[in-house]
């Protein structure tokens, strides 16, 4: 079954801005290693989808 997608609605998502790749990296607390592997990735910018879906963070242990 297929299902009709509104283009204004996806346009307008929060996924969809687009972000600068060091500011980005400052939000999240990701080290410099991981801002080098997206820059090279996307360059400067790329939407907030992106950086989310690829960015890996080690985990923290108490």
């Amino acid at each position: 079954m297929s299902e009709h997608i509104d283009v204004a609605k996806v346009e307008n998502s929060a996924l969809r801005r687009v972000r600068s790749v060091d500011d980005f990296c400052c939000r999240y607390r990701l080290g410099p290693e991981e801002k080098i592997r997206l820059t090279r990735l996307f360059g400067q910018f790329a939407t907030e989808q992106e950086l989310l879906s690829n960015a890996t963070r080690a985990p923290v242990f108490r």
